[in-house]
């Protein structure tokens, strides 16, 4: 037997995520669709078919099983789902309520998410999330899609990433995708909109099942102060970070998602470092991001509230730096459950080579896909870790 450092503890979810739009294909009435088609919008190229994993889920529900996999995190689609305002497609539920059976079918527990980053476009357009009735929209898909989800799944997140998504409309309003992120300020009310939105929904799910672990997944930036920046840093994080993670204080759980570092001087967040390896996104290399990730979330939300690692992950079209990279965060996860941090799972992002908003060249999967023919075929990568999965053990 391999010696190893550390043994993660019986019934530790290791699986991968996806999110529907970036795999799915054709998802026509969806905001995102609409922006992504939009002449002077700054996309390269559009989602299109994707991975057409609307269809083929159950190939990709097979692979991660047969690798070795415990749980799969992926979106039921709003814009699928409610089309149009009030009407609710029983076609779409059902699709959704086989994908969380096949799950299951195949030994995988279903991690799902309500919103991953693109609503109806009818919603957007009569205000998205600053709407007087978007709280009350959101509450009335997550009850329609609760019946699907009642007795078959146990985690569900309401939104992921609502900092990203604050900062992407602040993105759009001022000229398309490629703005830098990092200089951004997200909307405070959009921030105030998303927050009442999740605790809606969160209080409505736990009110028709008491079985349901409600949370939401954050976008980690794993902020670091340089000399004499601390305070500097600490205002530039709390409305990009930690709004977010205390306003999940009384969730069920919460989601870590963690790819790099930003480093903060007294001016403001930093550049990659000259010499520094960024991957194919322009981030830094950063695998240790991770377990400070997952410190600095226990620390805000406190002890009465999980983790699940929902998000980690490298581009990079060499899978040997995925191997690398992936084994770094790892080991800074593993130290930090070693020092008390009470973490659930580990899922990848992503599951799939997908369509990375607004692109298809950074690499993030597991699992190549031939955008052709979309054939399937496992990395290296998702052979090693399907091994940590199967053992539990993370190899010296």
């Amino acid at each position: 037997m391999p010696e190893h450092t550390f043994t993660f503890p019986e019934g530790f979810l290791f699986g991968a995520s996806t999110a529907a739009h970036q795999i799915e294909g054709n998802n026509v009435n969806s905001d995102w669709w609409v922006f992504e088609n939009r002449e002077g919008s700054g996309v390269e190229e559009p989602s299109g078919d994707a991975a057409d994993s609307y269809h083929r889920w159950p190939e990709d529900m097979d692979l991660l099983r047969d690798l070795g996999f415990t749980a799969y995190r992926f979106s039921v689609e709003w814009a699928r789902i409610e089309p149009e305002p009030g009407r609710f497609s029983r076609a779409a539920l059902d699709h959704y309520r086989r994908m969380v059976e096949g799950a299951h079918a195949r030994g995988l527990e279903p991690v799902v998410t309500l919103h991953h980053f693109t609503s109806p476009r009818w919603f957007s357009a009569a205000g998205g999330w600053t709407a007087p009735d978007a709280v009350q929209r959101f509450t009335a898909y997550a009850e329609a899609v609760a019946p699907i989800l009642e007795g078959r799944v146990r985690y569900v997140a309401t939104i992921n990433e609502p900092n990203m998504i604050a900062l992407m409309h602040t993105a759009i309003r001022q000229g398309g995708a490629n703005v830098d992120f990092k200089l951004l300020e997200p909307d405070t009310a959009l921030s105030e909109g998303l927050i009442a939105a999740h605790h809606a929904a969160r209080d409505a799910l736990r009110g028709v099942s008491s079985e349901f672990r409600v949370g939401w997944t954050v976008a980690n930036q794993v902020y670091q102060p340089e000399p004499g920046a601390e305070e500097v840093c600490r205002a530039h994080a709390w409305p990009r970070e930690d709004r977010f993670l205390e306003a999940a204080r009384d969730d069920d759980w919460i989601g870590v998602q963690s790819y790099t570092r930003t480093r903060v001087s007294a001016d403001g967040p930093l550049p990659v470092p000259d010499g520094a390896e960024k991957t194919l996104t322009g981030w830094e290399y950063h695998p240790a991001a991770l377990g400070e990730a997952v410190r600095h979330t226990a620390r805000v939300v406190g002890p009465r509230v999980p983790i699940l690692v929902t998000e980690n992950g490298i581009a990079t079209a060499d899978d040997t730096r995925r191997v690398a990279y992936t084994r770094g965060a790892l080991a800074g996860l593993a130290a930090a459950m070693s020092e008390g941090a009470d973490v659930r799972g580990y899922l990848h992002w992503s599951a799939l080579d997908n369509y990375e908003w607004g692109s298809y060249r950074p690499t993030f999967g597991l699992i190549a896909v031939d955008r052709r023919t979309f054939t399937r075929t496992p990395k290296p990568s998702a052979r090693w870790l399907g091994e940590i999965s199967r053992t539990r053990a993370l190899p010296e």
